[in-house]
């Protein structure tokens, strides 16, 4: 794994002389499960994650594993970190030649990752932020979004998905993998959320509205599939990105 951040964050590699500034929404509601030091400990044991998902953690991310065909050649692009095995899981099947990168705006998290990866593992680790990203266009072959959406705010969930369609190249793939508007028959729907509406308040959002709600309407797009799961609570939804009147004219 490479790591060539500047200190004292020795498990990243630091895209800018200083680290990005971690926005006030994520102090302000995520400090409990992503920030603080107890909460990095305390939530990253799989069966926790596991349970948290109601027991979908393994079938969600086998759903991702299996879109990619278990194969991952080129330059696959992580967007944030996620407990659990994931990242391990997609590191096991990037292609010779190919390589995993992570971005995170927290170097603790990015420190946690670092951890459960091998040295030898075929990834870059970035103290970046979701909503700005420094890489260029159409720089990636895939990129994924797993459980990041529902908890940002809307104007920052609109700019991470643009940002994430603009670094992959035309011919790839965005793969997103977050809660879902559930099925009313769902019982869950009636008692989750309002726990999720007290934890992450964010997340009321994916419950009432499809991602295309947020999506850019540049055309630069167009839906592979989507899947839904556990009564339709959650959804993975893969979008395959298309050259426009614009890039064709660049390239040409």
């Amino acid at each position: 794994m490479k790591n060539t951040c500047n200190p004292p964050v020795p498990a990243c590699v630091a895209v800018k002389e200083t680290l990005p500034v971690v926005p006030q929404y994520l102090h302000a509601h995520y400090w409990w499960a992503y920030i603080h030091p107890r909460a990095v400990h305390f939530f990253e044991r799989q069966w926790l994650v596991n349970l948290i998902l109601w027991g979908n953690y393994k079938r969600l991310c086998n759903a991702v594993l299996h879109d990619y065909g278990n194969h991952l050649p080129g330059r696959t692009l992580q967007v944030a970190c996620a407990y659990g095995d994931l990242t391990p899981r997609l590191a096991a099947c990037v292609a010779p030649g190919g390589s995993l990168e992570i971005v995170d705006i927290l170097p603790i998290q990015l420190e946690n990752l670092a951890g459960k990866l091998g040295q030898d593992a075929p990834i870059k680790l970035h103290c970046m932020d979701s909503a700005a990203l420094s890489f260029a266009n159409a720089s990636y072959d895939r990129a994924l979004l797993f459980f990041l959406l529902h908890e940002q705010p809307q104007a920052v969930r609109e700019r991470t998905l643009a940002e994430a369609l603009r670094v992959v190249r035309p011919g790839g793939t965005l793969t997103i993998v977050d809660y879902a508007p559930p099925s009313r028959f769902n019982p869950l729907r009636y008692f989750w959320k309002p726990v999720l509406d007290r934890l992450e308040p964010f997340a009321r959002d994916l419950f009432s509205e499809e991602v295309a709600a947020w999506l850019p309407k540049d055309g630069s797009f167009v839906q592979l599939s989507k899947q839904r799961f556990f009564g339709g609570m959650y959804q993975m939804l893969t979008l395959k990105v298309v050259a426009t009147g614009k890039d064709q004219q660049v390239s040409g």
